[in-house]
């Protein structure tokens, strides 16, 4: 039952996110796009805030990723480097869940996997930092759970990305 009222619950934010954001199409989507530089994310542009009623999220710097990759970009290094200090400024903060997510090219289990990867990746370069391993999960969505939908890359550059969700309990 319980399932049954999740998926329900699941497609109803697909639902209303697809009437929200639109839904474009390239005409190619089984196309690999190239990867993006790190140039490409300082542009004026930022993906569409997504609600989220199961957690705090906005609180820590999202990362994003190139194309079919979990190696983590200079700029993501910086922002992990900012969130290391907003960690350690919150010592209230209970448990930080780093979740590994991936644009729709690709099969679900790889997705989950590279989103897991990515996930781990962010979270081993906090811990190299300082941040408490004791406090951290990992995570992967893959492909479920886009920040921005569409089926070209304009879309897919904001979908490859880990977030993080901070609990207080």
């Amino acid at each position: 039952m319980r399932l049954r009222k999740f998926s329900h619950l699941a497609f109803a934010s697909l639902a209303l996110g697809a009437l929200a954001f639109g839904c474009a199409s390239s005409g190619g989507g089984d196309e690999a796009a190239p990867p993006v530089s790190n140039s490409d994310f300082n542009e004026r542009s930022a993906p569409p805030e997504v609600m989220n009623p199961d957690g705090e999220r906005g609180l820590l710097e999202t990362v994003y990723f190139d194309y079919d990759s979990a190696a983590l970009k200079s700029d993501a290094r910086v922002l992990l480097q900012k969130n290391v200090g907003t960690i350690g400024a919150n010592p209230s903060w209970k448990m930080i869940t780093v979740e590994g997510h991936c644009d729709e090219r690709g099969s679900e289990e790889y997705n989950l996997a590279l989103g897991e990867q990515r996930a781990n990746a962010a979270k081993q370069y906090l811990v190299d930092l300082g941040a408490p391993a004791s406090r951290m999960l990992t995570v992967s969505f893959g492909e479920a759970s886009p920040a921005v939908q569409g089926h070209d890359e304009s879309a897919w550059r904001w979908n490859r990305r880990v977030e993080f969700k901070v609990s207080r309990k």
